[in-house]
């Protein structure tokens, strides 16, 4: 039995739930990619079965903000998803924040080790410093997913190194995200 990875490309296209902005790159189209070089990863490996929320770069998820998240997390819910990974650029009023971060609905969930070997995976794979998993239990597709779940803050769009990286690299995002996925999984 494959096992079955829900991988949320945050944000949409535009409004509603449009992304974050930086560096002349937005985060719905930068996840986006990622997610599906993340996808296309884990489908050639026998011991996945990989989703997106977003299928084509132009899809709209939802009428509101609201909407968007639950649709996100009802198909994974309704596929029977073992993990689910939403992807995000994070962004900050101070230009030199970067790294990667992880948010999971408690540190007790088996969503937590799962984000600590993605964030070592994606560390290793780029470079990009681990900045830790943190509970945040009031995110809704955190909240609402009947699987262990997280959301991983891949790299800041306000950082011109991250934003460079996310935007040129996606392949490589990919992979260091694979190989946590991997380790946790006990398959590297």
């Amino acid at each position: 039995m494959a096992i079955k990875i829900f991988i949320d490309q945050g944000h949409n296209p535009m409004n509603p739930n449009a992304g974050a902005e930086g560096n002349g790159y937005r985060e719905q189209d930068l996840v986006y990619t990622i997610g599906r070089a993340l996808a296309d990863l884990l489908n050639q490996n026998p011991n996945f079965e990989a989703r997106t929320s977003r299928n084509d770069p132009d899809e709209i998820l939802g009428t509101s903000t609201a909407t968007s998240l639950a649709t996100r997390v009802n198909e994974a819910n309704e596929w029977n998803a073992d993990a689910f990974i939403s992807l995000h650029a994070n962004a900050s009023n101070i230009l030199s924040a970067s790294g990667s971060e992880a948010f999971v609905y408690s540190t007790s969930s088996p969503a937590f080790p799962l984000a600590q070997d993605i964030l070592t995976g994606l560390s290793e794979a780029t470079g990009l410093t681990d900045r830790g998993v943190f509970a945040r239990p009031t995110l809704y597709v955190l909240r609402r997913t009947e699987m262990p779940a997280l959301l991983l803050e891949i790299g800041f769009i306000t950082n011109s190194g991250d934003a460079r990286l996310m935007a040129e690299n996606p392949t490589l995002i990919a992979r260091g995200i694979y190989n946590g996925i991997l380790r946790y999984y006990g398959l590297n």
